[in-house]
């Protein structure tokens, strides 16, 4: 059985790095690794927003920015739909359809804007790939729910004090998988 691998956590503990270091060892490993990441952009040591990135060919665009004039509202924020949509949604299903593993970094607020979006995950989780991803930790909606209910989903806390094993945890599980 397919499973599909989630990480979640206090914001600034590492869930993305955790994530990226897993991509790595597998991109090192022979599988190839598409979908999208987040990561946020500081100007002058101030956060300013939030890029989205293909995993693949590393097109880049905003998924949120404190100076963007028109879009859905978190905080400080307003998301890029064109971006979120025309690069991280078309990362997520190019990936589907190429990839031994779907990145999605990732299922959060801003993201959950995007009804494509939305479909996009679900559309990941119901395919034969493995997902790995990242999931917003305190966000309670039903999509959310849904996903964490999921019997081929299993959900890993990062903490302080298990992000440094986690990523061989989480290779090794995915190495079982994909040699079924």
């Amino acid at each position: 059985m397919k499973v599909s691998f989630f990480l979640t956590g206090r914001p600034g503990v590492g869930k993305t790095t955790v994530l990226l270091r897993i991509v790595e060892r597998l991109k090192k490993q022979g599988f190839k690794v598409g979908g999208l990441v987040s990561r946020e952009v500081r100007e002058d040591g101030s956060r300013v927003g939030f890029k989205v990135i293909d995993l693949e060919d590393g097109r880049e665009g905003w998924l949120a920015h404190i100076r963007q004039p028109v879009g859905p509202r978190i905080g400080k924020y307003r998301v890029c739909m064109r971006d979120l949509e025309s690069i991280g949604v078309e990362a997520i299903l190019k990936a589907i359809r190429e990839a031994d593993v779907v990145v999605i970094d990732e299922v959060g607020p801003m993201e959950l804007f995007s009804q494509s979006f939305k479909r996009a995950v679900s559309e990941a989780l119901e395919s034969d790939k493995i997902v790995l991803g990242t999931i917003h930790y305190r966000i309670k909606t039903s999509f959310i729910s849904k996903i964490k209910e999921r019997q081929d989903v299993v959900i890993f806390e990062v903490t302080r004090e298990n992000r440094e094993g986690l990523p061989e945890i989480i290779i090794q599980k995915i190495q079982e998988i994909h040699e079924r």
